[in-house]
């Protein structure tokens, strides 16, 4: 297995170096540029203008650009970025850890309540229970999760009161409240609404899929085979069942993970949270090419990491998987 697991490593080398370049393309090919709203401006000179350009190397020719990108991130330099001038790589740790508390936390609380819900309502099939899981779990999937951000906000920001305090039940953004203490009370407070709507979205898709590959399995021969045998239901389920359902799940659950690190945008942003969504969607309004790419690069290295993980959970979890 050590074997396979270096060769899958070096042929992801090639694969992200060619990832590099199209996403170098892309993002330079965007309309627009760093320069446009220094092109917008009157008070800029042309000569201005033209020592900007040079500065952030912007006339040099495209695969001079490239080069001297793609050399510095493999030196770990992400550059700087064009509207602070600030090192995209203190920008990205000064984000990265409000993103990991709270993505992380909404995917862990996802996990823990979609894998026990998909078990029962498989196991309880076309019981009310069953019924009801899978209604909620389509109107998850179906409702937007920057709409239910913006309900939750009016629900519990405009519409209901604390009682104790007289204020809104729940803030509508931010980390914690302005002018008062960081305390984890009042962190953890306004965690609860942007956790909350994540959870929803995620739990609908991950309880449904989990639901499906339990009742695949439960059908399956060898089940069957282990109930007549006369082994426990509980262990049957558990040990067998539970085991063998659970491994497409970590397919979907490794594809996942990288947003742990990148953020949800638009949870980020409706929210004002301070994490790497929203330093991703202010870096692509303001065509900051250096932040922009780090992102993008460093989820992409991060997917290839959780789908080698993934591999790894396959062989550890059925050991019909070997990988020679």
């Amino acid at each position: 297995m050590r074997t396979y697991f270096l060769r899958r490593l070096l042929h992801a080398i090639p694969l992200l170096f060619v990832l590099s370049i199209v996403l170098f393309l892309v993002v330079r090919s965007a309309p627009g540029g760093p320069l446009a709203q220094a092109e917008r401006n009157p008070n800029i000179t042309a000569e201005q203008r033209e020592q900007l350009r040079a500065r952030l190397g912007l006339d040099q020719p495209l695969h001079v650009q490239y080069i001297t990108w793609i050399s510095s991130v493999a030196q770990g330099d992400l550059g700087r970025s064009i509207k602070t001038n600030r090192p995209v790589a203190e920008m990205i740790g000064e984000r990265v850890a409000n993103t990991l508390l709270l993505v992380g936390t909404a995917f862990i609380l996802t996990v823990l309540i979609a894998i026990p819900l998909g078990a029962l309502s498989a196991l309880r099939q076309y019981s009310w229970f069953d019924y009801l899981v899978t209604t909620l779990s389509f109107a998850g999937q179906s409702v937007p999760v920057y709409w239910l951000g913006l309900v939750a906000i009016l629900i519990f920001y405009v519409w209901l009161d604390n009682p104790f305090t007289g204020g809104p039940l729940l803030p509508a953004g931010g980390m914690y409240t302005l002018g008062g203490s960081k305390t984890l009370a009042d962190l953890i407070w306004h965690m609860i609404l942007p956790v909350a709507v994540l959870c929803s979205a995620w739990v609908a898709w991950y309880s449904r899929f989990f639901r499906a590959s339990m009742l695949e399995t439960l059908n399956a021969d060898y089940v069957r085979t282990a109930i007549a045998k006369g082994l426990p239901r509980r262990r049957v389920v558990y040990s067998h069942a539970g085991r063998n359902a659970v491994i497409p799940l970590i397919t979907m659950i490794a594809l996942d993970l990288p947003s742990v690190f990148a953020g949800a945008l638009f949870i980020e942003t409706i929210f004002s949270w301070p994490g790497m969504g929203r330093l991703f969607w202010e870096a692509a309004r303001g065509r900051d090419y250096p932040v922009l790419m780090a992102i993008i690069m460093i989820n992409a290295v991060l997917i290839v990491i959780a789908n080698l993980i993934a591999d790894m959970l396959y062989a550890r979890l059925d050991p019909r998987v070997r990988y020679e």
